[in-house]
């Protein structure tokens, strides 16, 4: 997750989208897998405050901000350097605008990631999350994402949500050059999510529930 808490320098307020961590977290604790939540330096991840509107707080997402434990721990979580690669299966990286100014020039994030997938585990993401794929190499060097079906926050998204000029570049766009196959639903803001090997993306907020789905199913075809 994200410590960016601002647009860049700016006074706008953005980090994690809630929903995109606790649906992925409610639906992995319960299918009986260990979640650990980190970040790129560690301490807090700042919340977005347009993920805690009404229209985006359900009951699942109500009962865990009403859990103090797990929102305290969104005030000091691990940095990233401290997980070991080996320990893990899978790593999955929620969105927020925050993502797109330290997910993709931590080399921490990508030393990490690229390690797993090297190792056989699963590199997945949500929405802005997918900022986090685009300097992931595979052994040989080539980008990861090249050649490969992914998904991530569409342009036309952006555009919808009133921030297109705030942001440092257009995931979209990024995910093209470094070579994906870039996919996105019909209808912007609808649920997306596509599996491509052990690399498996969401495009957007409510893309969460189906972009877990796939990461579930494929762990359990691991087992």
């Amino acid at each position: 997750m994200t410590n960016q808490a601002t647009y860049g320098d700016g006074e706008h307020r953005t980090g994690l989208w809630l929903a995109e961590l606790v649906h992925f977290y409610d639906k992995a604790v319960k299918a009986g897998h260990t979640v650990d939540v980190v970040s790129p330096t560690g301490g807090e991840v700042p919340l977005d405050p347009r993920s805690l509107g009404r229209l985006f707080v359900d009951k699942t997402v109500r009962g865990y901000l009403d859990d103090p434990a797990f929102m305290d721990g969104l005030k000091s979580t691990a940095a990233i350097a401290e997980a070991d690669p080996d320990d893990y299966s899978t790593i999955f990286f929620t969105g927020g605008h925050g993502t797109m100014w330290d997910f993709p020039t931590s080399a921490e994030v990508q030393r990490t990631a690229d390690a797993i997938y090297a190792g056989g585990g699963i590199v997945s993401s949500v929405c802005h999350g997918a900022c986090a794929l685009i300097n992931l190499r595979e052994t040989e060097g080539n980008p990861l994402v090249r050649n490969r079906t992914v998904t991530g926050f569409a342009t036309v998204e952006e555009r919808l949500a009133g921030v297109k000029s705030r942001v440092p570049f257009l995931l979209e766009d990024e995910l093209r050059a470094k070579g994906a196959k870039y996919v996105r639903s019909t209808v912007p803001m609808t649920p997306h999510a596509v599996r491509d090997g052990r690399l498996i993306t969401g495009q957007n907020p409510v893309s969460t529930k189906a972009v877990s789905d796939l990461i579930l199913a494929a762990l359990a075809e691991s087992e």
